[in-house]
């Protein structure tokens, strides 16, 4: 049989670590209020319209 890989465990030290170093190559934490996505809309929405014309 073969084994299935393993997967990487991730800790809070580990997420500490990368968010530190995140920080000092100069990133930025942008606070989003909630209820809204952190996501920029790149395209118009898309919707259908199922009544023929």
């Amino acid at each position: 049989m073969s084994k299935k890989p393993v997967k990487d465990t991730i800790t809070t030290a580990t997420i500490e670590e990368q968010t530190a170093a995140f920080l000092k190559s100069g990133g930025a934490v942008e606070y989003v209020v909630k209820g809204r996505s952190g996501q920029i809309a790149t395209a118009g929405s898309k919707q259908i319209n199922l009544k023929s014309s």
